[in-house]
């Protein structure tokens, strides 16, 4: 990735990275991608997808329900609300 794409990525996420940083941001997520691409090089053909590399169970309990709705409760402490959900102000911009 070019300096002017990181920038734009640090932008985007409302980061403030000055000059020097900015090269070493290049510079590591370079790395990163190169590391990614040497990991896709790798021949999985005929390996299974693993979620966990031990076969394992993991001991689950029943999904009940504890607690009661307290949804209204909660929205009258809300500055704003509707239907039910509460209302947040917008703080994505259009670039």
């Amino acid at each position: 990735m070019k300096v002017d794409e990181i920038k734009k990525i640090a932008f985007l996420a409302r980061l403030d990275v000055n000059d020097r940083e900015l090269l070493s941001l290049t510079n590591d997520v370079n790395n990163i991608l190169n590391f990614i691409n040497k990991m896709n090089e790798v021949d999985t053909h005929g390996i299974a997808p693993l979620a966990h590399p031990l076969e394992i169970n993991q001991r689950l309990r029943n999904d009940e329900v504890t607690e009661t709705n307290q949804r209204e409760l909660f929205l009258k402490n809300a500055p704003a609300q509707e239907a039910g959900l509460f209302l947040v102000p917008k703080v994505i911009e259009e670039v």
